[in-house]
């Protein structure tokens, strides 16, 4: 009697202790505005961390058809580093029931701390803020993979 008890609080600690952790965002998400697609892949030491890649622009090229390129980084060595591939999530860390650490937003060339946590199977909450005063959020939306589309199209 008293092992069976045993192994049912020691399963119920178990229980509420994968209940604490966060559910897992990879996958390949739309960002709330529609204009870009992120890829998302655990990374890092056993594949603890959440990392992101932008796998698709809406508007991938300059008016002159050049690719876009990182123009407003603050490093000049990095301006001309192309978009598409660019990694925008770098090793977010399990915090809670969410992921938290910093983007890299391609359009001011600035680096927020951020959160994300998967709503359901469909929904992506990113949260951030810049100073810890100016702060935003949006829902990504999941999409197929980008290589599965052009897979598609062949």
């Amino acid at each position: 009697m008293r092992l069976a008890l045993s192994s049912a609080l020691l399963l119920a600690g178990l229980s509420a202790a994968s209940a604490d952790a966060p559910k897992d965002p990879s996958g390949t998400w739309l960002t709330g505005d529609g204009r870009a697609k992120i890829r998302i892949d655990r990374c890092g030491p056993s594949q603890r961390l959440v990392c992101g890649k932008v796998v698709w622009l809406k508007v991938p090229t300059t008016d002159g058809g050049a690719p876009r390129t990182d123009t407003k980084n603050p490093d000049p060595k990095k301006r001309a580093r192309p978009v598409l591939g660019l990694q925008l999530i770098d090793g977010l860390k399990p915090d809670d029931d969410k992921f938290s650490g910093e983007i890299y937003n391609i359009e001011e060339g600035k680096t927020y701390a951020v959160s994300v946590a998967r709503e359901n199977e469909s929904e992506l909450a990113v949260s951030g803020c810049l100073l810890k005063i100016l702060c935003g959020s949006q829902t990504w939306t999941k999409v197929p993979d980008v290589n599965q589309q052009a897979a598609n199209k062949h």
